[in-house]
Parts: C-alpha cells; structure tokens; sequence
C-alpha cells in the first residue's frame, strides 16, 4: 500500500556547457520557467540559465513507510543525472532535499478542514 507521498529535490549546477547546449536551453526555457515549476513521477527541470547556471529537479514520489523515503531519493538523484547525461548536459554539485508530505505541517485551513470532516 502506498499512502505517503514525497516530494523530491535535486539540485545542482550545470557545467562545462557548449555554445549550442546553453543556446537549446535557453530556447526551451519557457517550458523550465520556475513559476511554472511541478512535482511529477517523471522530474521536472526548472531553471533560469540566463541568471546563473543552477538547475532544479522536482520529483514526486510514493512510499508505504519512512524507510521508502531514502530509496526514492536515490531514484530521483539517479534519474535527475540520466537526464541530464543522455542530453550531454554536464552539471555538478548534486544534492538533494526530500518531504514526506504525511509529516508536513498543516496550513490554518487545512487544520479547520480535518476538524470539521
């Protein structure tokens, strides 16, 4: 069963871009725009090129215990770099950030909500 959901994070930096890496980046930035970034299963890339070089991952995950939690972590680090190898994107300094979303704290509406229901 699966009734906790994660939120991942793997950011990092690109390097060592070539002219014509930096120039098809920067023309699908519109699809990257971090207003527009999402949490999916798949990863979503966010990043501003024009600004400073980082990128952000996002990743959506599920799990049935705390244990669950690590190896999804390692799924979307490994899956952010795979991304990025297979489209020749050099990066470094990868680190991640993960959420259990069953342990986040409750917003002032939603605490009003659970109580009512």
């Amino acid at each position: 069963m699966t009734d906790r959901t994660f939120r991942i994070m793997v950011r990092g930096a690109f390097e060592g871009l070539t002219q014509e890496q930096r120039a098809e980046l920067l023309a699908a930035a519109a699809d990257h725009d971090m207003l527009f970034a999402r949490f999916t299963p798949e990863g979503h890339l966010s990043y501003d090129l024009r600004a400073r070089a980082d990128f952000t991952f996002r990743y959506l995950a599920t799990g049935a215990a705390d244990e669950d939690l690590l190896p999804a972590t390692a799924q979307a680090e490994a899956s952010a770099m795979e991304w990025l190898e297979q489209r020749g994107y050099g990066y470094r300094n990868l680190r991640s950030t993960a959420e259990d979303l069953s342990k986040a704290a409750l917003g002032k509406r939603q605490r009003r909500e659970r109580a009512a229901g």
